[in-house]
């Protein structure tokens, strides 16, 4: 099997045609609500076309995972941050546990594979474990193809576990020292970007570390080269990635099979984002671009992967956690919101234009 079979349907022009017609028929001039009518068009779309639209309850799955690059000094912070950060989200006291509570949304942190073994049960935490940490990608493959596989079908099984709990939209999240340089690699090989256009301050990395983590990346690609060659996505995720990006793949994939609405944080799930798309390019119908990360290269990388698609807030965010598809779950329930609610031209007796 090359790939986990998930079954994503297309978006339909004939819904999305229908959505128009009808939020152009409120009582509003025409576009006047920009993005949201976009959100709530495709909102609609990704449903079927059943009304009213149903965004509510939401999920933020935040996936956690090491890596070995991190041995590289690519990061200012210790690897242990990783598995620390976990503890934080397990206590409630990070950002994404704020911003979640302010949305509304419920929090699940899911270990991919951090670093010190198994963590003690929690109701909060999902043991979804492929190892304890990545191998260093500077110094050959993340993690084997099947490793990768069995990541992208337990993200698949989370999705669907969710989505049969009567969720109707999943947000996505993530935690791992280092990540931003797998990340930088995925994008530089999947969307052929230089890794001086994709490669950022991360975690907030000076202008001399910066440097080394480009050379790093460059390393990462020339000794993984011969795994790059095909242009598999899965090979290239297995090569690059992180336990945590590859689980954050399948759930991306599994949400849009059962035709949720999925939120794509920022540079790190953009990332996994990038796979799903290269595995199963109708996954991108369910997407929904949460925000525009401050990591340089995110933008770029989204202009080529999705060049019609527009991220929904621009606050100059670079956490991670999930803390941006958080911020932007609320606008989403606000575009459901217009479609569901507000009158007609007709059923209001106002004059249209």
């Amino acid at each position: 099997m090359k790939y986990p079979s998930v079954g994503i349907k297309p978006i339909e022009k004939k819904h999305l045609d229908a959505a128009g017609k009808h939020l152009d028929n409120l009582t509003k001039p025409r576009g006047s609500l920009g993005s949201l009518e976009d959100v709530a068009a495709r909102l609609f779309a990704m449903g079927g076309g059943r009304i009213p639209i149903v965004v509510e309850p939401a999920v933020m799955l935040t996936v956690a995972g090491d890596h070995g690059v991190a041995a590289q000094n690519v990061s200012p912070y210790p690897q242990i941050v990783t598995r620390q950060m976990v503890g934080n989200f397990l206590d409630g006291g990070a950002a994404v546990n704020v911003l979640c509570r302010r949305a509304g949304m419920d929090l699940h942190i899911v270990d991919a594979g951090c670093a010190g073994g198994p963590f003690e049960r929690h109701p909060m935490l999902l043991d979804r474990r492929l190892g304890d940490g990545t191998a260093d990608i500077s110094r050959g493959p993340a993690m084997s193809r099947e490793v990768c596989l069995g990541g992208i079908e337990k993200g698949i099984a989370l999705a669907e576990d969710f989505a049969t709990r009567g969720y109707a939209c999943i947000g996505t999240g993530e935690m791992g020292i280092a990540n931003s340089t797998a990340a930088a690699a995925l994008y530089c090989a999947l969307l052929r970007l230089e890794p001086d256009e994709a490669v950022g301050p991360g975690a907030g990395a000076d202008q001399t570390m910066l440097f080394h983590k480009i050379e790093i990346v460059r390393q990462a690609l020339r000794v993984n080269a011969a795994l790059l060659r095909d242009d598999d996505p899965a090979s290239v995720l297995a090569a690059l990635g992180g336990f945590e990006i590859a689980v954050l793949c399948g759930i991306m994939l599994g949400a849009a099979a059962r035709g949720l609405p999925v939120l794509i944080d920022g540079f790190i799930c953009s990332a996994a984002y990038a796979a799903a798309v290269k595995i199963c390019p109708d996954m991108s119908g369910y997407a929904i671009l949460s925000h525009s990360s401050a990591e340089p290269g995110h933008v770029r990388a989204m202009q080529k992967l999705v060049p019609d698609q527009r991220p929904l807030l621009s606050l100059g965010m670079r956490l991670g956690e999930g803390t941006g598809a958080a911020a932007a779950y609320p606008l989403v329930c606000c575009a459901a919101a217009v479609y569901n609610e507000m009158a007609t031209f007709t059923s209001a007796g106002v004059s249209g234009a």
